[in-house]
């Protein structure tokens, strides 16, 4: 058996490789390499998979975030209750606002942003919450919606690894005030590079984003405010519209492959991902917990089998966040998750073969 990579992109590219090289070729040829046509029509079409009036591309995932803040208002001052469970761009964007990031605890089955713990997190300075819908698995957005309207707070989604997944049959992203997605190249529907966008059905909030993610300026040369320089390229553009016509069905083969993985699997000294009957979950990773992840993670390896280790230290310590005051022991499931978490190879495009071998090797070695 070959080496089996955790997310195998060769495989996605030769599988779109016509298409993806005539909507390049068709880039280059038109002269247009900064906003123009491909990345309206994508707006276009984000808008319509996530079922929110607006869609703005940005740059990066993490612009997305950022940007979405500072047009809810987000500053110094105010605090912002998130997960400490998720990749580091989520506080990040906080606290380049100048607001504080607050953690709450998860819930131990989605791995999601616990509703409770976020809820006693709450202060008279609480201005608003991300839940992140992580490894491709909805938050609780009706918990969520309910602790806005009580407190008058601004919900973000951080949809950045659960594109095309569903909450009570909605797509995730404009169910919030604001919906943030990454097309990093490894995402559900990743570009050749970076690339964001922002969602919303919320007029004000989608012309502030544009507005900051272009100098500040509708009009060349003239600048209401300071922005920044935060495009989508249309070589991006052009390239992920062509795997968007493919999202719906690469998400629903990986909830094949995660089926495999949960029935082969089921019985073994692992704690396997689950999905709220009320979701579809989009599987952006497949994330388990073995008591000893290390030992299995090196085990694995020997057999050619790569893993990931998502994430091997919370946010809240993190040497950046050391100002905010969290010890160990404060976020307990958090902290048990970053421990014990391993996530094993998952993609559209890798093959049963590939999966019973993976499940054989596991059972082997767990």
């Amino acid at each position: 058996m070959n080496k089996i990579p955790l997310i195998d992109l060769g495989a996605q590219y030769n599988e779109l490789k016509t298409e993806i090289n005539e909507a390049l070729r068709r880039v280059l040829e038109s002269g247009v390499y900064i906003a123009g046509p491909e990345v309206e029509a994508l707006e276009r079409e984000i808008a319509v998979l996530t079922e929110a009036r607006y869609a703005v591309s940005v740059a990066n995932g993490t612009d997305a975030l950022l940007l979405a803040l500072e047009a809810a208002g987000i500053g110094p001052g105010d605090e912002v209750i998130t997960t400490a469970y998720t990749f580091f761009a989520t506080a990040e964007a906080i606290a380049r606002r100048g607001a504080t990031p607050v953690f709450a605890d998860i819930d131990e089955n989605s791995y999601n942003l616990s509703p409770e713990a976020a809820a006693a997190k709450i202060t008279p300075k609480t201005k608003a919450i991300i839940p992140v819908h992580l490894f491709g698995h909805p938050a609780d957005m009706d918990a969520f919606q309910k602790l806005a309207l009580l407190h008058n707070l601004t919900i973000i989604e951080d949809a950045c690894q659960a594109i095309g997944a569903t909450y009570n049959n909605r797509p995730l992203g404009a169910i919030g005030d604001m919906g943030c997605f990454s097309v990093f190249p490894t995402k559900n529907l990743g570009g050749f590079g970076d690339g964001g966008i922002v969602v919303t059905n919320n007029e004000k909030h989608a012309e502030r984003v544009r507005l900051l993610a272009r100098h500040g300026s509708r009009k060349k040369y003239f600048h209401e405010t300071i922005g920044c320089n935060s495009r989508m390229d249309p070589l991006q553009a052009a390239a992920i519209r062509v795997k968007l016509a493919k999202l719906h069905e690469w998400n629903a083969r990986r909830r094949d492959a995660a089926s495999y993985y949960n029935q082969e699997l089921a019985g073994a000294a692992l704690k396997l991902p689950a999905a709220a009957s009320h979701v579809q979950h989009v599987y952006h990773l497949y994330v388990l917990q073995h008591d000893n992840r290390g030992r299995l993670a090196a085990d694995l390896r020997k057999e050619g089998i790569a893993t990931g280790h998502y994430y091997p230290c919370p946010l809240h310590l993190q040497a950046a966040f050391s100002y905010l005051g969290y010890k160990e022991g404060d976020l307990p499931v958090t902290e048990r998750a970053c421990k014990l978490a391993i996530a094993l190879p998952l993609s559209p495009h890798m093959t049963r073969r590939q999966q019973s071998y993976i499940v054989e090797k596991v059972k082997q070695y767990g």
